[in-house]
């Protein structure tokens, strides 16, 4: 178990120097396309640097501005509190700020760049349908994601995941309607410039499908790794099984989820059915494609593993 939260850190801190030089990249394709010399080139690569500055600071305030989560009142959900406090006293955790999400869709996330910066949100859907027992399973998952340090890679994915596209978006944008004439003279300039400007289109074009299959990458092993080391801080096995089967059970979606932050919630929060809603209002699990690029692993092998442990 140990060996392998070790190697979850140093897979983590691959995948953030791999999400950095992306954007670096794209940042360089940027001022290619857009032209004005070096000067663009360098402006872009600053751009490039600010947003990686702010995906490792500012991300899980993005995240929790994005999933329209608020500081839960010790009063009003002093259950929620209660199980927390005990959870960290238990695993040696500093205890993270906690939020609810006014939702009806069970759900939880974490977020934060290390333990002592971290922030736990549960939908108000969660806290109605999970008993104690349950919850206590969900709080584990999510404290044992801040304690492998998983939260720090899924919470930087969210906002480099969007600030590659960002770029790559607006930088195949000015390649059609504008930019500079460094661009179209180098174009111009023979083989070397055309390669040079052939290589940044198709960096921008493929970037986002990149960053993509980094995020895609950053979860899947990471839940099965928390799953596992939830029931251990618990030492109790049922408690998590439970939860998994009320969430495989229920077909509501998160709301205010996006595909950008899909891979830090306790299941997918994404339309993954057939359907295009459940009769009530709600949209239910069903896309296809959701389905092709899920980030979590089947709620049933989840439960299947739990249950053989």
């Amino acid at each position: 178990m140990y060996e392998l939260i070790r190697a979850n850190k140093r897979r983590s801190v691959l995948l953030i120097a791999g999400f950095v030089l992306v954007v670096a990249l794209v940042g360089a394709a940027f001022g290619v396309l857009v032209g004005y010399g070096p000067q663009g080139t360098i402006a872009a690569l600053l751009l490039s640097g600010v947003l990686a500055f702010v995906s490792y600071w500012k991300s899980d305030r993005i995240a929790l501005a994005v999933s329209r989560a608020k500081p839960a009142d010790p009063q009003r959900y002093q259950r929620l509190h209660n199980l927390v406090e005990g959870l960290c006293i238990a695993s040696g955790l500093p205890k993270p700020a906690v939020y609810v999400i006014e939702d009806p869709a069970p759900n939880a996330f974490a977020t934060g760049r290390n333990p002592k910066h971290a922030a736990l949100a549960v939908t108000t859907g969660l806290l109605e349908t999970m008993n104690r027992v349950e919850l206590e399973g969900v709080i584990a998952h999510e404290l044992s994601h801040v304690k492998n340090y998983d939260i720090l890679v899924t919470t930087v994915a969210v906002t480099a995941v969007g600030a590659i596209a960002l770029l790559s978006d607006l930088g195949l944008r000015f390649m059609w309607f504008g930019g500079g004439s460094d661009r179209r003279d180098r174009a111009d300039s023979g083989g070397a410039g055309i390669i040079l400007v052939i290589l940044a289109f198709a960096l921008l074009i493929l970037a986002p499908f990149i960053a993509l299959l980094m995020q895609f990458a950053v979860s899947r092993r990471r839940e099965l790794l928390a799953d596992a080391s939830g029931v251990q801080l618990t030492r109790y096995p049922p408690g998590l099984i439970a939860a998994l089967e009320k969430l495989k059970n229920d077909q509501a979606v998160v709301h205010h989820a996006t595909r950008a932050t899909a891979q830090m919630w306790i299941e997918s929060p994404l339309d993954r059915g057939k359907g295009g809603g459940d009769g009530d209002g709600r949209a239910s699990k069903g896309s296809w494609l959701n389905r092709a690029f899920d980030t979590h692993p089947p709620l049933d092998e989840r439960i299947r593993i739990l249950k053989e442990m």
